[in-house]
């Protein structure tokens, strides 16, 4: 089966001496087109040094023109561990790296791979404990969804005036039926946000796209359809679609999520053409501007959700982890999500005298990196990043104008002089971003966003739109 096998046996052999801890087997690969192989796989744990040391599970698969392909590689969480998902690592676990874009036998190697892999987990861990408050804050949101399904929530009660019903005023659609769709849909709901919630499925088959619980249950206020004109009049429109696929790169994963969006953006647009995007997919930045290309909306109208949900853990790690003397509501995540995240402040007023104003600013930049570092071992699972869009559809369609850490047109802000979107803070209210907040001018601040915009314009030319 396999083309080259005496070389593919070869380099195995190198790697069971480097990394005995590996096993190895042949089991069956379904790829995105639903065709099945059989391939070869190790798997096994490699160590990593990130303050402490971990053994990280990954399992690669070997293809069957391997040594002139890359392997296919994933990481194998175990029960109690979660994905961080970043530049290198999907919500799937699937790992994307360098060395297997610009794979060439003979001088690439599984072991020279698995090397890089160590390196790129050593600047980035790619997994975490689940720990007991995340257990609550999950119980927390499936509380509250016990609550909707006993009709405790005001939601009936808004839709309703004098006994009759006048309709929906406030309509959510959230495109896309994986986990993290659903995930906003019961976040969303939960929060009693919206009058109706419309969650459009897209996948092949009635329960592929996991909504046959959502119908076997029927949530008030809740509809699951696959048209594009159910989603008609919504005021804000999540979109959390990602593709699945054996996409060989990382440039190659985004390009399908944008073939994705070209099918997507344009139904939603004719559809809702007064509506905020807020879009959840991966890589956010990216699948932002492209949303906002493909709607041709006005750019207050299409955001990302960006760093929402790093800056109220930020917030919250300042006030009520470290007790810091600092004023967190004034403390932001910004720039692009991953390991290129960066604090920064928008309050000015430290103190009255110069040497008090160093002081004051040093504690609180000392503050900062200790809730930066508790912050790394936070994860985004699905419910988490549902939770943060509840909280962004409620300052739009409440017209809040509260200030979020949101992707958006970073242009002219920080001497940005190309078309990308980055996290900052902006007030949102129901036509999207009012404003955008100013910042400190910090230079390392500024450089470092400014390098998160090259690298991401960069990208974005390589994309075909």
């Amino acid at each position: 089966q396999y083309k080259f096998r005496d070389l593919t046996i070869e380099e195995l052999k190198n790697v069971s001496k480097t990394y005995p801890n590996f096993t190895f087997s042949m089991n069956t690969y379904t790829f995105k087109d639903g065709s099945q192989k059989d391939l070869l796989n190790f798997s096994g744990t490699v160590p990593v040094k990130y303050g402490n040391s971990y053994n990280i599970p990954i399992q690669l698969w070997i293809l069957d023109s391997h040594p002139f392909a890359p392997p296919i590689c994933f990481l194998k969480p175990t029960a109690n561990m979660g994905i961080s998902v970043g530049k290198h690592v999907d919500a799937h676990g699937r790992i994307y790296l360098p060395y297997l874009q610009n794979w060439s036998h003979p001088k690439s190697t599984v072991t020279g791979l698995i090397k890089e892999m160590i390196a790129k987990f050593e600047e980035e861990l790619p997994l975490y404990s689940l720990s007991s408050s995340d257990a609550a804050r999950q119980s927390e949101l499936l509380s509250y969804i016990a609550k909707i399904t006993e009709g405790e929530t005001d939601m009936k009660s808004r839709s309703k005036i004098g006994g009759k019903n006048e309709g929906c005023f406030n309509k959510i659609t959230v495109v896309g039926a994986g986990d993290l769709g659903i995930a906003c849909v019961l976040a969303v709901a939960a929060k009693g946000v919206a009058d109706k919630v419309i969650l459009l499925d897209l996948s092949e088959g009635a329960a592929k796209g996991g909504t046959m619980d959502l119908e076997i249950f029927a949530l008030p206020n809740v509809g699951i359809s696959r048209d594009f004109s159910a989603s008609a009049d919504s005021k804000v429109v999540v979109v959390t679609v990602n593709s699945l696929g054996n996409a060989q790169t990382y440039l190659d994963v985004i390009q399908s999520n944008v073939d994705l969006f070209k099918g997507i953006i344009p139904a939603i647009s004719h559809y809702s053409q007064n509506a905020v995007l807020l879009v959840a997919s991966h890589p956010v930045e990216v699948m932002t501007y492209v949303a906002w290309r493909l709607s041709a909306f006005p750019k207050n109208r299409v955001i990302g959700v960006g760093a929402n949900l790093d800056s109220e853990r930020f917030q919250y790690i300042l006030t009520n982890l470290l007790k810091a003397e600092v004023l967190a509501k004034d403390a932001w995540v910004i720039g692009e999500q991953g390991e290129d995240k960066v604090s920064s402040w928008t309050s000015y007023n430290l103190a009255a005298n110069q040497m008090e104003g160093m002081a004051a600013r040093n504690s609180r930049e000392k503050a900062a990196n200790r809730a930066m570092e508790v912050l790394k071992g936070k994860g985004q699972r699905s419910w988490s990043v549902g939770l943060s869009v509840a909280d962004l559809t409620d300052s739009i369609l409440k017209d809040k104008r509260k200030v979020h850490s949101i992707s958006t047109l970073a242009k002219g802000c920080c001497n940005i002089n190309s078309e990308v979107f980055l996290s900052l803070p902006c007030i949102l209210g129901t036509r999207g971003v009012i404003e955008m907040v100013k910042l400190e001018e910090d230079p390392l601040v500024q450089e470092k966003l400014q390098s998160s915009a090259g690298s991401i314009h960069d990208l974005q030319q390589q994309l075909k739109l």
